[in-house]
C-alpha cells in the first residue's frame, strides 16, 4: 500500500474469528490473559499485548497505526482530545529550568499552557514571531528544549518554512514539535522537512462530522513511548468508541480535505472581489505573501479563509448574527460550513495586545469551509452581506 487514501482505508486491527469486514468497537477496560506468566510479562512489556484501554486497546491501536502510515512516522499514540496531545507533546521531554520557544501564533488554550500552566513548574517560554525568522533565533537560550509551532497558525493561516525552523533545531539539539491539525497528513507532512512530533486535534477535519473529542501525536518511536508513558500515568487516554469513529472517519479524509479546499478556494476569490471585504487571507491566492512555501509544504491550500469586513467589529457580529445556514460555534473542520469571530471566542483567551501581536484583528473572521454545495454557501454569504449593511 503505497497511496494515502488506501492506507487510510486498509489499515485495520486484525480480523477476529468472527470474521467481521468492519472493525468491531472494543468496548472493554481490560483484558484477560492467558495466564500468570502471560500478565508478569506484558506488565514488564517484555511481549506485546493489550493489558488495559488506559494503555492500549484495538481501536486506539488502528487508528495510531493508520495516523503514523500517514505521516510518514514511526509510531504515534492516541489522547482524549487535542489540547491532551498538545500537552502530551510537550511535558514529557521538559523538566523545571528548561526554556521553550514557540510561535506566538498558537490556539488560545495552547498559550495559556505556555503562558500558566508550565510556568507554575518553573518551565518557561519565549514567543517568537511566526512572520519573522530572526525572532526565532533570538528567542533561544542555553536551556531552551523545545519549539513548538502551527503552521498553517490559527487563525490566521501564516505559514513558517518548516525545512528551516527544523535546521535551526537540529543546530541548536532541539525537539521540534508542529500542530499539523488545519492542514492535516492528506495536505502535509511536517516530518518531511525535518519536525520531529506532528500534533493533531483529531477533533477537527480527522472526525470532520463534529461528533467526537480525540488527539494524536506522532513520531520517532522512542519519543512516542515517552508521550504514552506520559498519558498511561495521566490518564488523558482515548476512549475505544471514540477512537473506532475517528478511524472510520480517516477512511474519507482525503475525498473530504478535497472538497474542503474546492470549497474554500472559491470563498477565497469569492471575498477577493467582494465590495464589503477588506482582505482576505488563503495560503494558495496569489495575494498570499508566502504562497510559494506553502505550496512547497502543503498539497492544497486547506479548508479555511480569513476575511475582514468593512464596519469593524459591529458590522462584524451583525454579519455574524445575519447568516441563516452557516453555522456559528466553536468547532471547525465539519461537513456543515462553520463561522468563527476569534477576538471574541477562540482567542479571547489573549489580551487586545495580545491578539494585535498574532494579528488577530477585532474584525477578523474565520470561515471553516464545509462540504455543503458552493452556491448555497455563497447565497447565505450574500444575504448576511446585504442585510448587515442595512441594520
Amino acid at each position: 500500500m503505497t497511496h494515502f487514501e488506501t492506507k487510510a482505508i486498509r489499515i485495520q486491527s486484525e480480523r477476529t474469528l468472527e470474521r467481521e469486514h468492519s472493525v468491531p468497537v472494543y468496548l472493554t477496560s481490560s483484558f484477560v490473559f492467558d495466564d500468570s506468566e502471560q500478565a508478569r510479562a506484558m506488565f514488564a512489556e517484555e511481549i506485546e499485548g493489550n493489558v488495559y484501554s488506559r494503555f492500549s486497546n484495538p481501536n486506539t491501536s488502528e487508528l495510531e497505526s493508520k495516523i503514523s502510515a500517514l505521516e510518514e512516522t514511526e509510531s504515534a499514540f492516541a489522547t482524549a482530545s487535542g489540547m491532551a496531545a498538545v500537552f502530551a507533546s510537550i511535558a514529557p521531554f521538559v523538566k523545571s529550568g528548561d526554556h521553550i520557544v514557540s510561535s506566538r501564533s498558537v490556539f488560545g488554550n495552547t498559550h495559556k499552557i505556555m503562558t500558566e500552566q508550565l510556568p507554575q513548574w518553573n518551565i518557561s517560554c519565549t514567543y517568537a514571531d511566526i512572520r519573522d525568522k530572526s525572532s526565532w533565533e533570538q528567542a533561544i537560550q542555553k536551556n531552551t528544549v523545545l519549539l513548538f509551532v502551527e503552521t498553517p497558525s490559527n487563525p490566521t493561516l501564516d505559514v513558517i518554512d518548516l525545512q528551516w525552523l527544523s535546521g535551526l533545531a537540529k543546530s541548536h539539539g532541539l525537539l521540534l514539535v508542529v500542530d499539523n491539525c488545519f492542514a492535516t497528513p492528506y495536505l502535509q507532512q511536517p516530518v518531511k522537512f525535518g519536525a520531529d512530533l506532528i500534533v493533531h486535534s483529531g477533533t477537527k477535519y480527522i472526525d470532520g462530522q463534529g461528533r467526537v473529542l480525540g488527539g494524536v501525536v506522532a513520531g520517532p518511536r522512542d519519543k512516542i513511548k515517552a508521550v504514552k508513558n506520559f498519558v498511561k500515568r495521566t490518564g488523558a487516554s482515548l476512549s475505544p468508541f471514540n477512537a473506532w469513529v475517528l478511524s472510520k472517519s480517516l477512511e474519507t479524509l482525503a475525498v473530504r480535505m478535497d472538497r474542503h479546499c474546492d470549497n474554500a478556494e472559491a470563498l477565497a476569490k469569492y471575498f477577493q472581489t467582494h465590495p464589503e471585504v477588506i482582505n482576505v487571507t488563503y495560503p494558495f491566492l496569489d495575494t498570499y505573501a508566502e504562497k510559494d512555501l506553502a505550496k512547497k509544504q502543503m498539497k492544497r491550500g486547506g479548508g479555511l479563509v480569513c476575511f475582514e469586513i468593512k464596519g469593524g467589529v459591529e458590522r462584524g457580529k451583525k454579519f455574524i448574527d445575519s447568516l441563516k445556514m452557516i453555522s456559528l460555534t466553536a468547532n471547525l473542520g465539519d461537513t456543515r460550513s462553520i463561522i468563527t469571530h476569534p477576538a471574541s471566542t477562540t482567542h479571547s483567551k489573549l489580551t487586545k495586545e495580545e491578539r494585535k501581536l498574532v494579528y488577530v484583528s477585532d474584525g477578523l473572521v474565520r470561515i471553516s469551509a464545509g462540504l455543503e454545495h458552493i452556491e448555497d454557501i455563497m447565497k447565505d454569504l450574500d444575504q448576511a452581506f446585504t442585510k448587515s449593511k442595512q441594520a
